[in-house]
């Protein structure tokens, strides 16, 4: 089972490479340190919704697209941590 901080990581990290932007440029753009980014990315950080706006709004996408993904279609195999 994977749990959610896991699978915004992973989503976050495809569309970043989608985008073709480092953590570092990605961070920059959101506003939010590239050590975090970074944690988050690895599912080890217990994001905010708060900078998870922030990154959905840096990758230019919207909400709907962002989840709208395979990586979220188990969400009956998610975890509480």
């Amino acid at each position: 089972m994977k749990d959610i901080k896991y699978l915004i990581g992973q989503r976050i990290k495809e569309l970043r490479i989608e985008k073709d932007l480092s953590q570092e440029e990605l961070a920059k753009k959101a506003n939010i340190n590239r050590t975090y980014m970074n944690g988050v990315e690895n599912g080890k950080r217990n994001i905010s919704i708060i900078n998870l706006n922030k990154i959905i709004n840096a990758l230019g996408v919207s909400y709907q697209a962002f989840f709208d993904s395979y990586i979220f279609k188990k969400g009956e195999n998610l975890k509480d941590d």
